[in-house]
C-alpha cells in the first residue's frame, strides 16, 4: 500500500541519519579536518584524539575550491606581486600582502596604520605583533576559510612563520624567489605605481602609457635606494630562518627569469600539489 511504502521510505531515512550520527562520533582521529574547502576532495591530518563529543556533531566532507595555503617569498622587488596576480587567476586563493593591507590602514588612518606608518617610511620592518595581528584576522575570513590564501610578504621573521603556525593555518607551498641585490635595487628604484588601478610601471622594463597614466603614477615613499638597502639588509637578517621553518615544502625558482618562465614554474609546484 501506499502508507506501507511511505512509511518504509521515513524508517530508511532515519537508520541513515543514525548511521551518520554513529560514524561522526567515533570516527577516528585522523579524520579530523583541519583545512578549508580543496580542489580535490577533502584533506586530513592528523589531529588530537576527539574526545566528550557530542551525539549531533557531524563530520564535514569538503568540496569545491582550491583550499591551498600558499606562500611567497621574495626581497623587495623579487617579482612576488607580478606572481601572485596569476596564481589567484588560477588558483582562486586569496590574495593577502602585507604591504597592501599595511598601506591601506596607513591611509585609513587606523590606529594601527599610524604605528606602521613610521616604520615603513623609514624603510624599517613593521614590528611583528602588528603584522600577525593583522594577518590572523584576514585568515579568519569565509573566504580565505573556503577558497585558500596566499600569503605575500608574510611570514618575513622566524616569530611571524611561528605564530602562523600557532593560528592552525597549514602552509602546502613555500615559494621563495631569488633575484640579486643588484638588480634589486635597479627594480626597485625604477619602479611606479597607478594608484587608481593598483597597477606596477617600471621606468625602464615596463613604463606606463604615456598620457593620464603616467602622469599620475607615484613613487613609493621607501622605493629609494637608501632606503631598499635598508630593506635588503633586514631581508637577509631573517630570510634563512623562515626558509628553515617551510623547508619540507619549499620550492626554489630565478626570479631573473622572464615573468612567464617564473610562473611556469610556480604553476607545475602549486598543481602537483593539488594531487597530494
Amino acid at each position: 500500500s501506499r502508507t506501507s511504502a511511505a512509511m518504509a521510505r521515513l524508517l530508511s531515512a532515519l537508520v541513515a541519519l543514525v548511521m551518520v550520527a554513529q560514524t561522526a562520533a567515533f570516527a577516528p582521529s585522523s579524520w579530523v579536518s583541519t583545512r578549508s574547502a580543496t580542489k580535490w576532495g577533502a584533506r586530513f591530518q592528523q589531529a588530537q584524539p576527539r574526545t566528550g563529543l557530542a551525539q549531533n556533531e557531524c563530520l564535514v566532507v569538503m568540496s569545491a575550491g582550491s583550499g591551498m595555503g600558499i606562500i611567497i617569498a621574495g626581497a623587495p622587488a623579487s617579482g612576488k606581486g607580478t606572481q601572485c596576480a596569476r596564481i589567484t587567476e588560477d588558483f582562486g586563493v586569496v590574495h593577502l600582502s602585507t604591504g597592501d593591507l599595511l598601506r591601506a590602514a596607513v591611509a585609513a588612518g587606523s590606529d594601527l596604520g599610524k604605528e606602521a606608518k613610521g616604520f615603513m617610511d623609514s624603510g624599517k620592518l613593521v614590528p611583528d605583533q602588528l603584522v600577525i595581528d593583522l594577518i590572523a584576522e584576514k585568515l579568519k575570513s569565509d573566504d580565505c576559510k573556503t577558497k585558500g590564501w596566499l600569503l605575500d610578504g608574510f611570514p618575513r621573521t622566524a616569530a611571524q612563520a611561528q605564530a602562523l603556525a600557532d593560528t592552525g593555518a597549514k602552509c602546502d607551498c613555500f615559494i621563495s624567489l631569488n633575484v640579486p641585490d643588484s638588480d634589486l635595487v635597479d627594480r626597485v628604484v625604477g619602479r611606479r605605481t597607478d594608484p587608481e588601478t593598483g597597477d606596477i610601471y617600471h621606468m625602464t622594463f615596463n613604463p606606463p602609457p604615456a598620457g593620464e597614466i603616467a602622469d599620475r603614477c607615484t613613487q613609493r615613499s621607501d622605493d629609494t635606494e637608501e632606503k631598499v638597502k635598508v630593506r635588503l639588509e633586514q631581508f637577509h637578517d631573517n630570510v634563512n630562518a623562515v626558509v628553515d621553518f617551510y623547508k619540507d615544502v619549499k620550492t626554489e625558482v630565478d626570479g631573473t627569469a622572464k615573468p612567464d618562465e617564473v610562473y611556469t614554474t610556480i604553476k607545475s609546484t602549486l598543481d602537483a600539489a593539488t594531487t597530494k
